[in-house]
């Protein structure tokens, strides 16, 4: 795992009840914190990393954004009905619709620590049993699933716990690619395209850009709402599949309460993936006079991705054991703009032309940014690199 420091004393605490979680003072916010990637960052032409992101001290165990240890009597992070309370999406159902979740290698506990989480936070039940979760390999099979890989497997977690949280009434596949190969991770896309049900595909990984003349043949699926990671790693130009003509580019945020009409306020994470590609087109609506990008800019949308203000995640700790952790990275945000395209039940045609034809349906995000550069870099009103059109208000821009 790489580490880093955490930049900025952040303030975090959960609004319900059920975490237990105490408020950090911003005094205290940080003191021996880390940011943890969950995923080797660092991977071959041709492979991708994983975007999770949780918080943990220097001796490797879970804490919360003032340092404290998480126990299961003081869980840190959002929850689901954070989640929805923040993105207007309470009270709204999905009807048994599936969102397709995508990753690579396979997690043995996955339905155990699923049932953790949701019992936790009062949801209903979703195993394989009751037809709710479906675990699937590249090729469609259940029974064949992929060997272990922990870093992958508390990705798979936070984007089961992500979904749960954001569309609690939503069937999940998850399906496993042997490996973090494009070519594997895309297999495991178009199995997941061919799945009845499934309207949304949620994808929380990248690597370099690449051109969709080469792989966009994995996630061109008009009538599914495709989304992808930007990355954590503020702007460092195009991630693939981000980058793609036919997704979804998904950015990242702070999300915080806050005394308004909302009662949260949002600002855009310093670690949110930005840039421009000249590899591929621009999905109908972005406009290059806003994004000075001759070709397709990345994000489209966003949602919260700062493990600061993360979300709770029951996630492994090893190939046997699993605990309670605070987690972000814009592995978080991709999920839960799945989630909110499989609320909407609108995926027609290429669903990331949507909301550039619904932005009052979006929380425009103008403050923030991810590093310095001409364009790309800070929030501001309308269309920016970290957080693109904005954040979900409810379904009606997707």
């Amino acid at each position: 795992m790489r580490k880093s420091p955490v930049i900025a004393a952040l303030a975090l605490a959960s609004a319900s009840a059920l975490t237990g979680a105490l408020t950090p003072s911003a005094s205290a916010a940080g003191s021996g914190v880390q940011q943890a990637h969950s995923c080797t960052q660092k991977v071959a032409k041709g492979y991708a990393t994983c975007f999770a992101v949780k918080l943990e001290n220097t001796k490797g165990a879970a804490v919360n954004a003032a340092g404290r240890s998480i126990t299961p009597r003081a869980i840190s992070g959002k929850t689901p009905t954070d989640i929805r309370s923040a993105y207007k999406l309470a009270g709204l159902n999905s009807g048994g619709r599936t969102v397709a979740i995508v990753d690579a290698y396979g997690y043995p506990n996955a339905e155990r620590d699923l049932g953790v989480y949701r019992s936790q936070f009062g949801l209903s039940s979703c195993t394989k049993a009751n037809g709710c979760l479906t675990i699937e390999n590249q090729s469609g099979s259940t029974t064949s699933l992929p060997s272990t890989d922990v870093g992958w497997d508390q990705e798979q977690a936070l984007d089961l716990d992500a979904v749960s949280a954001a569309c609690p009434d939503c069937k999940i596949l998850l399906v496993q690619a042997s490996s973090a190969s494009n070519a594997n991770l895309g297999t495991a896309v178009n199995t997941a395209a061919k799945k009845s049900g499934v309207v949304a595909i949620s994808n929380s990984y990248g690597g370099g850009d690449s051109s969709d003349s080469t792989y966009g043949k994995y996630y061109n699926h008009p009538g599914i709402a495709v989304t992808a990671s930007t990355g954590d790693d503020g702007y460092q130009g195009a991630s693939y599949p981000a980058s793609s003509h036919y997704v979804t580019a998904v950015g990242g945020t702070s999300l915080y309460t806050a005394s308004n009409t909302r009662g949260w306020t949002e600002s855009a994470w310093s670690g949110a993936g930005s840039g421009c590609t000249t590899l591929n087109t621009a999905p109908s609506g972005q406009n290059s006079a806003v994004t000075h990008c001759s070709g397709r800019a990345m994000a489209d949308v966003s949602a919260v991705a700062d493990p600061n203000t993360g979300l709770a995640v029951y996630a492994p700790t090893s190939s046997t054991s699993s605990s309670w952790a605070q987690y972000g990275g814009t592995s978080l945000s991709s999920p839960i703009v799945a989630s909110v395209y499989a609320l909407s039940g609108n995926t027609a045609g290429y669903a990331n032309t949507l909301p550039y034809a619904h932005t009052s349906g979006l929380f425009d995000v103008t403050s923030g940014s991810n590093g310095s550069c001409s364009y790309y870099c800070s929030a501001q009103s309308g269309w920016d690199g970290p957080t693109g059109l904005g954040t979900p208000n409810g379904t009606s821009a997707f």
